[in-house]
């Protein structure tokens, strides 16, 4: 079966390393604010601290109480980081097998491009229509994160792509 895609673009007023940097303060995780019905994350906690990096593992809760484990599985801190999500709780373990995100990184004028996309895969066929409902909330949940990353320093265009 094939992953549900979507891509957000934003220029950043960081480099990729100041970036990648924040992945790991997980302090800064509840700034995601979520776009309803998609809720903002209230806590992120290490599960696993791996040395290097890869390999370690967050466990996210949701406002809503849901939850997620979150493993940096690529980290590239000068070109790009890579996210599995798994362990997600009732209803959206009903339908979703794992999530992958990726952050590249693009030097640009004025920051870093920053290109965020998406694969959602769906447990089953008869879940892929509850999850394209869930990756349209998700969409303008990031854009809305990527919009409010961008205002945090300077100016830029957020997009979503397909």
């Amino acid at each position: 079966m094939r992953p549900i895609v979507f891509i957000c673009e934003e220029t950043l007023p960081l480099v990729p390393e100041e970036i990648a940097r924040q992945f790991l303060d997980l302090t800064k995780w509840p700034d995601f604010q979520g776009y309803w019905p998609i809720p903002g994350i209230k806590l992120a906690e290490f599960d696993v601290q791996a040395p290097g990096v890869v390999g370690t593992r967050i466990r996210v809760t949701n406002l809503d109480g849901s939850s997620h484990v979150e493993e940096i599985v690529e980290w590239q801190p000068d070109q790009r980081i890579r996210l599995g999500m798994t362990g997600f709780s009732p209803p959206l373990s009903r339908w979703a097998e794992k999530f992958e995100e990726t952050w590249e990184f693009k030097p640009a004028e004025n920051g870093t491009k920053v290109v965020r996309s998406f694969q959602l895969f769906a447990k089953s066929f008869a879940a892929e229509l509850p999850l394209r409902v869930i990756s349209f909330f998700l969409r303008r949940a990031v854009v809305r994160d990527m919009r409010r990353m961008e205002a945090s320093g300077v100016a830029g265009h957020s997009k979503s792509i397909k």
